[in-house]
């Protein structure tokens, strides 16, 4: 198969008299062609565009805490509800037949120190696991749904699932609108002054690893933090 790869350059001058050159992609780079993707498509990687890392809990059948580790997703609202769309949920995961189950989920957003106890729950993911205890952290009973909380994060959405819609015909991804229901924050995020949502105490983002389209370079996935700048 011969691989077409259509590139176009752009080359704007700034108003500091400095020439940035752009490039335009409609294919993946030849320079791909050997990365693996695990599944994801290679815009993915080339633009590494961060979102939010939470994770999801809900119950499954045999009363036992499911954990999963999400990104990729994103919140929006109205004067009546507010809604996160999951944009990519594995319909043979525990996440998705549970929520489908009963309907409900929470959306746990951990700080950075305790990342890496959110990263065991892939490991800890087994039908019979209390995938919550097991990892070290800890679950209690959420307010407004059926599914459990996890107690070390600073901010828990208690959320109803509402629609979904697969990617293509027959995909095995979904995704998935949920609304919220009922909001749990940590008092001390209340005053940006002391903890807040933002900095090395608030929401963590996931960045996937980096590539250079022309050399087929990588840097390794990471996570990132926001930090506030004034406007002047």
């Amino acid at each position: 198969m011969t691989h077409i790869v259509v590139v176009f350059l752009i080359i704007i001058l700034t108003k500091q008299g400095r020439f940035i050159m752009k490039e335009e992609f409609q294919s993946k780079p030849k320079s791909m062609d050997s990365m693996e993707t695990q599944g994801f498509s290679w815009i993915n990687f080339l633009t590494a565009i961060p979102s939010p890392i939470f994770l999801a809990t809900s119950y499954k059948t045999n009363g036992q805490p499911n954990a999963c580790l999400q990104s990729w997703s994103t919140f929006t609202g109205n004067e009546r509800e507010f809604y996160c769309i999951l944009a990519s949920v594995d319909k043979s995961g525990h996440l998705y037949k549970t929520v489908k189950e009963t309907g409900d989920l929470v959306l746990n957003f951990p700080s950075v120190d305790i990342y890496p106890k959110c990263l065991k729950t892939i490991e800890n993911n087994n039908f019979e696991d209390d995938e919550i205890t097991k990892s070290g952290l800890t679950f209690e009973k959420a307010t407004s749904v059926n599914a459990p909380r996890i107690k070390e994060c600073f901010l828990n959405l208690e959320c109803q699932y509402l629609w979904e819609k697969e990617h293509f015909e027959n995909s095995s991804n979904v995704v998935m609108c949920v609304v919220i229901k009922n909001v749990c924050m940590e008092d001390s995020y209340f005053d940006e002054g002391k903890k807040g949502r933002y900095g090395e105490t608030g929401y963590i983002y996931h960045i996937s690893r980096t590539v250079n389209p022309k050399e087929g370079s990588t840097a390794q996935n990471c996570i990132g933090i926001l930090k506030k700048i004034p406007l002047r």
